[in-house]
């Protein structure tokens, strides 16, 4: 999994606090409901139930192309931020950026470099638009706050063959799933525990006889550290990121104990009240061009293709090597149900948020429906 580290969860409950007495608007009225009509190039597949976890899920898609940009009326500047530009998960913004996809929605956008704390309060106040990132903790005590944010679209899952995830030393002659960790057993991190990983990390503790109140988290410095500690023993696992995962495959005493389950995108696109209220048109646009990116770019084994993995390279500036280490992911822009409360749980489970928020103050499925013309 391509998400980047976040800052502690204390700062980021701090800058949102901070944004209840500048000027942040709520959401105290529910938006209004907005016309669905059919979209052309976008049938059956463009829509799945959100209740469906399959692994083997496919994802909806539209017709290369679709749905078509429907211009907007006048050229309305957005601005997006997210805390990098250059990791694989960005790549569809900064693809659209390049390509003029938002360019054909009249669309100009604006992207900035800002990491999740700094963010969340200026989406809340409308100064920044939309952020891709995550629904991390920050995320949910923003809206416990009263804060409008909204996550809107989701980015992606694993591809297959993907070992980004929990990786462990294993005893000699153990098997990796009967691999049993006692508490406090020491788990190498670069993520705060109010971060999403937390969900899929849980999930792979517990089949391991733990949870995350029992282990011993240690802070890493930097993503070339985590291996290092694995391989000293500093730690007994740790989250191993893209590409760095390829370095520990086949390396005996290392073993992959799972990561994000396939098939449920942990990210995306959030929106605060500029996108959701003041101008939703714009909101539906930006939706719209993003899931045309996923049709037109990012279907299938895309890294097939050298030509599009230069273009990419170029994009983000990344070394065509680096993005052909890992399988390409599975870009999904549908959010699956109850995804918010499973990394509420996580979250709560590791002490970076006090209570849960229902999906219906976190999600909006609506966005995507319109773009696409499902009405649910």
């Amino acid at each position: 999994m391509r998400f980047p580290a976040t800052v502690p969860v204390i700062a980021a409950l701090a800058l949102t606090a901070a944004a209840c007495t500048s000027g942040a608007t709520t959401s105290a009225e529910p938006r209004k409901a907005r016309p669905i009509t059919p979209v052309a190039g976008c049938g059956a597949g463009s829509w799945t139930d959100p209740a469906d976890l399959a692994q083997d899920r496919k994802p909806a898609r539209c017709e290369k192309g679709m749905p078509a940009a429907r211009p907007l009326a006048r050229k309305t500047k957005i601005t997006v931020a997210s805390s990098t530009g250059s990791a694989e998960f960005v790549a569809p913004v900064k693809l659209g950026i390049a390509n003029g996809e938002f360019g054909k929605e009249n669309l100009e956008v604006e992207f900035k470099q800002l990491g999740v704390a700094d963010s969340i309060p200026l989406l809340a106040k409308g100064e920044v638009d939309a952020i891709w990132s995550a629904p991390e903790a920050a995320f949910f005590n923003g809206i416990d706050q009263g804060f409008e944010l909204r996550w809107v679209l989701g980015n992606f899952a694993p591809g297959a063959g993907s070992k980004s995830g929990l990786w462990a030393r294993v005893p000699q002659g153990t098997a990796p799933d009967a691999l049993k960790f006692g508490d406090g057993t020491p788990v190498g991190t670069l993520i705060g525990k109010g971060s999403v990983i937390m969900y899929p990390m849980r999930e792979v503790l517990r089949k391991h006889g733990t949870d995350l109140k029992k282990v011993r988290f240690t802070g890493l410095g930097g993503p070339a550290d985590v291996v290092t500690a694995l391989d000293n023993g500093g730690v007994k696992a740790a989250w191993v990121v893209d590409p760095l995962w390829k370095q520990l495959d086949g390396k005996p005493g290392m073993a992959f104990l799972g990561g994000q389950p396939h098939g449920e995108p942990l990210g995306g696109m959030i929106y605060g009240p500029s996108m959701l209220r003041e101008n939703p048109d714009a909101g539906v646009a930006f939706v719209r061009a993003l899931i045309r990116i996923y049709n037109t770019y990012f279907t299938g084994d895309y890294k097939k293709d050298p030509a599009f993995v230069k273009q990419l390279s170029s994009v983000l500036g990344l070394k065509s090597e680096i993005l052909n280490a890992v399988p390409s992911s599975q870009w999904d822009w549908e959010i699956r149900k109850d995804t918010v409360e499973r990394l509420q749980q996580a979250f709560i489970e590791g002490g970076a948020l006090g209570k849960a928020v229902p999906e219906s103050e976190a999600v909006d499925r609506t966005l995507y429906a319109e773009a696409v013309g499902h009405k649910p």
